[in-house]
């Protein structure tokens, strides 16, 4: 979504500094993103998806790619009449982008689905330094 509206390389200009998503599908995975002084947590609402249904990735090194695919089931048999379908067939499938910060350990990411939320947890790298900032001093002639 930022990368349509303000391009790639002009993200962190425009974006404050926690990591963006990259991609809304407008799903009904709904999404909790907590930070502890240790982790990242994701909560994501996946109901009626297994353990098997879901995909989680990560993509060019920082990209979590979280997915739900899944098969329509049959809500009613050939012979009976269906009067209200409210719930849909089944859950539909979802996917979440999610860019994550430099000071993760990706190698070291864990996710457990239960009650129909998955949590995904990415521990932070305690070693990890920001770049530091450096003033370069301005004349008039090069």
């Amino acid at each position: 979504m930022a990368e349509s509206i303000f391009g790639y390389p002009l993200r962190r200009f425009f974006l404050s500094n926690p990591p963006i998503f990259r991609e809304w599908s407008g799903s009904t995975a709904l999404l909790d993103w907590h930070e502890s002084s240790n982790a990242h947590i994701f909560k994501i609402n996946v109901p009626g998806f297994s353990k098997d249904e879901i995909k989680v990735q990560v993509e060019d090194g920082n990209i979590l790619h979280i997915k739900g695919e899944c098969e329509k089931e049959e809500t009613h048999a050939k012979d009976t009449i269906l009067h209200v379908a409210e719930r849909g067939n089944r859950k539909g499938n979802f996917s979440r982008v999610i860019e994550l910060p430099e000071n993760v350990k990706v190698d070291q990411i864990k996710a457990h689905v239960e009650n129909g939320v998955l949590t995904v947890t990415v521990p932070k790298d305690a070693s990890f330094k920001s770049p530091k900032f450096r003033n370069i001093n301005v004349t008039s002639k090069l």
